[in-house]
């Protein structure tokens, strides 16, 4: 696990989870059996419904479903109106290309919460000509739409953003003036839910930007570590995605623990959009991942939108396949990393209990009940005693402490006092090898500065020499001298293979580019390549004229330096930025697995009464 060292919106599903069991159950029997409901006898010539036939059928179906007869029917009638509905767009698309989308309103923005509702549109327009009329069909004026879990941007072309015919697209409303009355003077001093992501993002990205060369003390920076707090050395471009993933990330988890999943939603679809700018292997060697994809579903099973269930199982999907990767088949390399497995127990809990909850509303009682059963099994282990947890608070240890410390060690309290010492004293020795580590580099910038070089070249060499300030001297050294060749071969003009040129035309990028890219290189093509795809085909003006060498150059002005502390002329509004998203970082490194399974025990209880439902139908 890597770790640091607002108008309320609304929306939920039309069907209540019985209804998606009881569907997703006669779906698959009527696949069996072959039966196609929009056809004759189960439907007339003019689309309406065949009664004494699908009265039938209900009959003949209660019994296997375990469900009443008008239950059955109802189902049915649902079943066969929808795929009338999509028959009906479907050759309305194939001869007009206008397509039918599926709106999945917000609770009080609908009429009739049984009743489907559909927008007619062409695809070729963008995604704020249906935000404006479905505001003014629904009432709805400040909206978000949601396709498979990606918020769809309104100057983008539909088809543009993957929407397809009979897409179903979530509504969500984001903001409320008329409510604004019935708010506290608190409430109204929030931002809305567009200005409290874009708040978050630039947060993270001003601590991305800052290399630690100012006063930590002062100004804040963040060092991405592992489970040891070991900083991890990471390319800058990927270490600043990585920033802003786990940031919009623990911005989204401290929404969840306020019960605000709405806003949590909104934050965690953000980092989701961030992880996946870096590196797969990155990713499969840590559980940041894993636990946002839960996250992700949580919310949704939260806010009831039962309606994003294949969007729900690729992510449990995805974060089962991320655990195995991270831990091990069982768990074994979590064992050398941290000598139990007890605290990430929690996440499997919740893994299984969400794949049960989407296996019921899938129509799978066999597979709901499996992973239930997997779930109550980890819930009895991982159900604490309150007597021993006020036991190891009255000795001082905080609730997280005593709560993670029980489940390492399996509820033994002698074995966790010596756990949740020993944590403590590990998390001290690292903080003071990391003052120690950044006192060092206070003083080898010092050094290297009084010898010439600028603030940012000397906290680079640092960082590659890791802290050592001899080594980042001979870099620095080493460096000069490149520039200074550099500059000669730069006004020498060597002539260019134009075939080697053309290399790097056939691979899309433009003359100009490549052209100056390879003069840079000396010629070769595999480092003129790496070269602009580095910096995304466009080279910076400061490698197309080279700067004397840093030694001799003045002081730079980089964005790092410019996000420095308050003392030093930062802007007060970023200070404000960076002070309000440290907030949401959590102090404890286990805190992503500090669940205290409330919640968790409700939805055990709701899907037991689910699935132990006496299998008497009524007719």
């Amino acid at each position: 696990m890597f770790t640091f060292t607002f108008p309320t919106i609304f929306f939920f599903t039309v069907l209540r989870m019985a209804d998606m069991h009881i569907q997703a159950k006669l779906v698959n029997l009527l696949k069996q059996d072959k039966i196609q409901l929009w056809n004759p006898p189960y439907t007339t010539e003019y689309n309406q419904a065949g009664q004494q036939p699908l009265q039938q059928l209900a009959v003949n179906y209660a019994p296997i479903v375990c469900f009443s007869v008008s239950e059955v029917a109802s189902a049915l009638e649902s079943i066969r109106s929808q795929a009338v509905k999509r028959g009906m767009g479907n050759k309305t698309y194939r001869e007009t290309f206008v397509a039918t989308l599926e709106l999945l309103l917000p609770k009080d923005g609908k009429k009739d919460v049984k009743k489907k509702n559909y927008l007619e549109t062409k695809l070729d327009v963008i995604a704020q000509d249906i935000m404006t009329r479905i505001a003014e069909q629904y009432g709805l004026k400040y909206i978000k739409l949601i396709l498979n879990g990606k918020t769809l941007t309104p100057e983008k072309r539909l088809d543009e953003q993957d929407v397809k015919n009979n897409s179903k697209i979530m509504v969500l409303r984001v903001s409320e003036p008329e409510r604004k009355k019935q708010m506290t003077e608190e409430e109204e001093k929030k931002k809305t839910q567009d200005q409290s992501v874009q708040r978050t993002q630039k947060g993270f990205q001003i601590l991305s930007e800052r290399d630690g060369t100012d006063d930590p003390a002062t100004t804040p920076f963040l060092e991405i570590a592992d489970q040891k707090g070991n900083p991890l050395k990471i390319p800058h471009r990927e270490k600043k995605a990585l920033i802003l993933a786990m940031g919009f990330h623990e911005k989204g988890r401290a929404l969840m623990k306020r019960k605000q999943y709405d806003a949590a939603l909104c934050h965690l679809l953000q980092a989701d959009d961030q992880f996946g700018t870096c590196g797969s292997v990155l990713l499969s060697t840590v559980d940041n991942y894993a636990v946002l994809q839960l996250d992700i579903v949580w919310c949704y099973r939260a806010l009831e939108a039962l309606s994003c269930l294949d969007d729900g199982k690729q992510r449990l999907q995805r974060a089962e396949d991320c655990f195995l990767k991270c831990y091990g088949e069982q768990q074994q390399r979590l064992m050398q990393i941290k000598g139990n497995t007890g605290r990430e127990e929690v996440l499997f809990l919740r893994l299984y209990l969400l794949q049960s909850l989407l296996a019921y509303l899938d129509g799978n009682e066999h597979q709901a009940t499996q992973k239930l059963m997997l779930v109550e099994d980890l819930y009895g282990r991982l159900c604490l005693d309150p007597g021993k947890m006020t036991g190891l608070m009255g000795l001082g240890f905080s609730e997280q402490e005593a709560r993670l410390g029980l489940r390492a060690c399996h509820g033994n309290v002698d074995e966790a006092v010596l756990h949740i010492t020993h944590r403590r004293q590990e998390r001290e020795e690292m903080k003071q090898q990391e003052r120690e580590r950044r006192r060092r580099r206070m003083e080898g910038l010092a050094t290297l500065r009084e010898l010439g070089y600028s603030k940012r070249d000397a906290a680079r060499a640092l960082q590659q020499a890791d802290g050592d300030m001899d080594r980042a001297y001979g870099i620095l050294l080493e460096s000069t001298q490149a520039e200074s060749a550099a500059v000669t071969n730069h006004n020498t003009e060597v002539p260019i293979d134009q075939s080697k040129v053309e290399q790097l035309l056939y691979l899309g990028f433009e003359p100009e580019a490549a052209e100056a890219a390879l003069k840079l290189t000396g010629g070769d093509v595999q480092g003129a390549t790496q070269l602009l795809l580095d910096n995304q085909g466009v080279l910076p003006p400061e490698l197309l004229s080279p700067s004397p060498p840093s030694s001799l150059s003045e002081e730079p002005s980089t964005s790092s330096e410019s996000a420095g502390s308050g003392s030093q002329g930062e802007d007060p509004m970023d200070v404000d930025l960076v002070n309000e998203v440290l907030e949401d970082i959590p102090r404890h490194e286990e805190d992503y697995l500090d669940l205290t399974l409330e919640e968790e025990s409700e939805v055990i209880a709701q899907m037991k009464s689910y699935l132990h439902r006496n299998c008497t139908p009524s007719s």
